[in-house]
């Protein structure tokens, strides 16, 4: 809408809001917004990078809930899901403690399983070698 405006600055701006059904209230905080981010926005900024800051002391490990509570600790008061949206927009992440070894290994000095097929796969049926 404010590039309408802003091409055809010959039609004026109260004709092309009127006709659009547009508050001109609207139309200008629409342009005092693209000219300087809101109070959200710029204290969403330093909180990123905070955020940034205590992610990078804990070696990339921590994640928004450690993150939320260094934070906590330092008198910052903002919500965990707040940390958690800034830290996905930021693409930081924090590392999981993985379960077991992620897959099975065969012990080398075990005795092998015999081959009952043979490594003949191919069958007539089900149920049928």
């Amino acid at each position: 809408m404010t590039a309408l405006v802003d091409e055809h600055p010959h039609l004026g701006v109260e004709p092309v809001l009127r006709e659009l059904s547009i508050p001109s209230s609207t139309y200008y905080r629409w342009r005092q917004a693209g000219k300087e981010p809101c109070e959200r926005r710029r204290r969403d900024a330093e909180l990123t990078d905070r955020i940034r800051q205590v992610h990078d002391e804990s070696g990339g490990i921590y994640g928004s809930p450690r993150v939320h509570a260094v934070l906590k600790r330092e008198g910052v008061h903002v919500g965990r899901k707040r940390v958690e949206r800034l830290m996905r927009q930021a693409g930081l992440a924090g590392v999981s403690p993985r379960k077991g070894k992620g897959f099975t290994r065969r012990d080398p000095e075990a005795d092998l399983a015999p081959d009952l097929v043979e490594r003949d796969f191919t069958a007539d049926g089900p149920n049928r070698l």
